[in-house]
């Protein structure tokens, strides 16, 4: 597998948490997004959907196995997760055009602190901004909300999550876990 290596010539790769979604809950999506018409921005690749849950950033690839066994020592939900994608946002400051509940439900974000407790003993830097589950639709998005001809209305039940690296502009499925025990 390829890796990126650092100056200090020890190999790492760029990690995340994430939901999936499903092929058939993508093609409805991409659907959705090329009836809002977007003139700005690069659009996300359909294949590359997903709700993250915790962002890793640059992990020494040594730490890959140590991160999915504390995974693995997680007690997990006892159900899907499930996350209504019903608003439509610009985050101005990420420049990003994504989708977003309006609610985040809460087994969700007691899911995401579970994973930033399970990983910070190995070191991984603790997030300093709120949990904000989202669906990006767009990068570099530098422009206003564009209208839609109907609200959005995706409703994900996320049987499992996966551990990516994101590669080149690609996610790498590393690791996958079941959400019900």
């Amino acid at each position: 597998m390829v890796q990126d290596v650092r100056p200090s010539g020890a190999p790492f790769k760029r990690l995340f948490f994430a939901l999936s979604v499903s092929d058939a809950q993508r093609r409805a999506i991409a659907a959705w997004r090329r009836g809002l018409n977007l003139r700005s921005g690069k659009p996300v690749p359909t294949e590359n959907f997903h709700v993250t849950l915790l962002f890793l950033g640059d992990v020494d690839a040594a730490q890959v196995p140590v991160i999915c066994a504390a995974v693995d020592q997680l007690q997990r939900p006892q159900a899907p997760l499930r996350l209504q994608l019903d608003r439509l946002q610009v985050w101005q400051r990420a420049s990003a055009l994504v989708l977003e509940p309006e609610q985040a439900p809460a087994t969700l974000r007691q899911w995401v602190y579970a994973l930033q407790q399970a990983v910070l003993p190995l070191g991984i830097e603790e997030q300093t901004r709120e949990y904000r589950p989202h669906l990006t639709l767009s990068r570099d998005f530098r422009a206003q909300l564009p209208e839609a001809s109907e609200p959005p209305a995706f409703f994900l039940a996320a049987r499992s999550f996966t551990l990516y690296e994101s590669r080149k502009g690609r996610y790498w499925p590393l690791a996958e876990w079941p959400l019900a025990d």
